[in-house]
């Protein structure tokens, strides 16, 4: 999920290790916890691939140089393919990376966000059937696990209806993007 959100974001502008991991925290944090120790082995893995390329070294504040990373076509060729794959995966790992590339449906071609809208509909869906057809009775044994498996469920009904509302407005071609003022 790093390698996609790192090359996501590195699609959208060149970044040193530092300023990556800020951003990685400011627009994914709800979805991924990340930390120096990671960054910059996947940043020396990616650019061992070939997947990004250090554009400039510049001299940092603290006398250390700074390496600005820019992602190059066979980058771009892998964050493709990890925004179109379908990981067999836990519910609550798949829940996050969904969002992760949601992040970057702006990306994409209307007709892969649709599929990828559509694919996250049908976990949910089998996620649903399997949460109905427990027997909670024997399992729960207070009010604290009672509200925590009615909110499961809430939650669940709740991604079902946001994603079902995305569906529409993709296929309506209703999506805007947002443009800046600089």
């Amino acid at each position: 999920m790093l390698e996609l959100a790192a090359l996501g974001l590195l699609q959208q502008e060149p970044l040193h290790g530092y300023r990556l991991k800020q951003r990685l925290e400011l627009f994914l944090s709800s979805c991924m916890s990340v930390n120096y120790g990671a960054i910059y082995p996947l940043l020396k893995r990616l650019e061992e691939r070939a997947q990004v390329q250090v554009l400039v070294e510049e001299s940092g504040d603290g006398g250390a140089s700074r390496r600005i990373y820019g992602i190059t076509a066979a980058g771009r060729g892998r964050w493709r393919e990890k925004m179109l794959e379908h990981p067999q995966e836990s519910w609550v790992k798949s829940r996050a990376r969904f969002l992760v590339k949601y992040f970057f449906f702006g990306s994409l071609e209307p007709g892969e966000r649709v599929q990828l809208i559509e694919n996250r509909l049908r976990v949910c869906y089998q996620r649903q059937t399997y949460l109905d057809s427990q027997e909670m009775g024997i399992l729960v044994t207070d009010s604290f696990q009672v509200a925590t498996w009615e909110r499961a469920k809430v939650m669940l009904e709740s991604e079902m209806e946001w994603l079902q509302n995305c569906l529409e407005k993709d296929k309506s071609g209703s999506t805007t993007s947002i443009s800046r003022k600089m």
